[in-house]
Formats: structure tokens, C-alpha cells, sequence
């Protein structure tokens, strides 16, 4: 599915978009979303925004049929083990994000690793749209993935500290500085998806334009990643987890779907 080149790409720069992949999974992917509106799941979150809605939800790939499927039996698995360059691909969760037309608020820059508890080289979220996408596509800081230092995680709700404490890097802002870093946005249609590294520094525009913007976001980890313990609750928090650092993920929680389970 990635040819040697997308796959150097997304090693160099923790980024790469991947055409058509799930164009035969755009209405069962919509079928999902919409039953994620209708039925909101307990980490589901309504945005505060000055005008639209900017809708969020995640780990519900349980209860929503068409998640189920779309981890089990789609490509997704296979794709990511591709990236990743595992011989595994382990599925960490689900995200469902929508923003309506109209919606100016931004998805500020950020990692999404400082928010998990998960570590490792091996690691990737699959970005899919289900509406063809200009200006609120996902904007990546290319090369991010490999920084020293995590970029301090925020509330999105108030930008404060998601932790007490922490060694971070500031949040960076790529547009004030476009000479010292390199941004990489694409045009998407429905069924392309975007590859990118738990590490890579990544946000988007508020949706000015009068087309929804639904994205399916699907998250999994390799043969390396380990469970690493943060100093607060993670997001998404898993409560009662029992795992220890340094650990595999658990697999009756996280299953792996492509690969054998080393």
C-alpha cells in the first residue's frame, strides 16, 4: 500500500499521506461517526467555540459497529505495520473529530505522545477524512518526531499545564517562524489518509469553509512501544489498567490485529 519512498518520507519527516486507501470505507466510516453523535461516549466533548461546533470523541471502537470493523477488517492494520516498519501493529484507540462549517477554533499545536502512556519508535495514528479537506487539514512540523524534548502538553480548554510536572520544550508556533521549520499540509479527499508519528508536532485551522469536516483518527503501536508511567491522569486514561512500566500494551484491551504477538 506505501511505496519505499512514502515510507522513507514518513520515517525522515514523522508525516506522509497515503492516497484512496479507504475509499470503499467512506460510508462505513460515516455510519460510525454518525452513531458516535447520536449516542456520545463518556470521553466525548463538545468544544467550547465562539460560533459551529467542534465535536470530539474517542474509544468507542467497541460498541460502534462500524469502528469494529473498520479496525478489524480494513486495511488500517496492515498499513500501519507498513509505517511503522513492525512486524506488529497493536490498536491503541479511536478519535472522532468534527468540524462543522463555520467553526473558526484552530486545533492548537501539539504531540500527541506527552498525552498517552505509551513510548517507543514504533508508532502511528491513521488521519482519514470523510470530506474532501483544504484549509482544516492537519499541519505537521516535519522532522519534530525525532526532537529531544516532548512539547509541553496543554488543556486545549484554558492552555493550562495537562500536568503538574514535566521537562517540556515550548509549545512551538511554526508560523512565526517558517525559516526553522518546515510545514507539511496536504488536500485530502474522502479515503486518503495521513500517517504520522505519536511524536510529530501537528494542529489545525479552524473550518471556514461551509463543508463539514469529518475525520476518523485511528491510533496503533508496534513491536517497541511500551507502557511508560505519566505524572497524572493520561488521555485517554484507561482506568484500571493494571499495566507496570515497561510493559506491552495489555492485549485483551488493545489487540493486536496484524502480526504475531510477540
Amino acid at each position: 500500500m506505501m511505496t519505499p519512498e512514502q515510507i522513507a518520507d514518513f520515517q525522515r519527516d514523522g508525516a506522509v499521506v497515503v492516497r484512496g486507501v479507504f475509499k470503499d470505507w467512506v460510508d462505513i466510516m460515516a455510519e460510525g461517526v454518525a452513531q458516535n453523535m447520536a449516542e456520545p461516549g463518556e470521553y466525548a466533548s463538545e468544544n467550547e467555540v465562539s460560533e459551529g461546533r467542534f465535536f470530539d470523541d474517542y474509544c468507542n471502537w467497541t460498541r460502534i459497529p462500524a469502528f469494529e470493523k473498520l479496525v478489524r477488517e480494513s486495511p488500517a492494520a496492515a498499513l500501519a505495520a507498513q509505517a511503522m516498519q513492525s512486524q506488529t501493529a497493536q490498536f491503541f484507540h479511536d478519535h472522532v473529530l468534527v468540524k462543522e462549517p463555520g467553526t473558526p477554533k484552530p486545533t492548537p499545536w501539539h504531540q500527541d505522545a506527552p498525552y498517552y502512556f505509551v513510548e517507543g519508535q514504533q508508532t502511528v495514528s491513521l488521519w482519514i477524512p470523510l470530506d474532501s479537506v483544504e484549509g482544516a487539514s492537519l499541519r505537521f512540523v516535519a522532522g519534530s518526531h525525532k526532537w529531544d524534548k516532548m512539547v509541553r502538553p496543554v488543556s486545549w480548554a484554558d492552555d493550562s499545564d495537562f500536568y503538574e510536572t514535566g521537562d517540556w520544550t515550548p509549545v512551538p508556533d511554526p508560523d512565526a517562524d517558517p525559516d526553522q521549520m518546515r510545514v507539511l499540509e496536504w488536500p485530502m479527499q474522502p479515503g486518503d489518509v495521513v500517517l504520522f508519528d505519536y511524536r510529530t508536532v501537528h494542529g489545525a485551522r479552524g473550518n471556514a469553509t461551509a463543508s463539514r469536516r469529518r475525520a476518523v483518527s485511528l491510533r496503533w503501536v508496534g513491536d517497541d512501544a511500551r507502557y511508560v508511567a505519566r505524572p497524572g491522569r493520561t488521555s485517554p486514561p484507561f482506568p484500571g489498567h493494571k499495566m507496570q512500566d515497561g510493559q506491552r500494551l495489555r492485549p485483551d484491551w488493545f489487540p493486536v490485529i496484524h502480526g504475531a504477538n510477540l
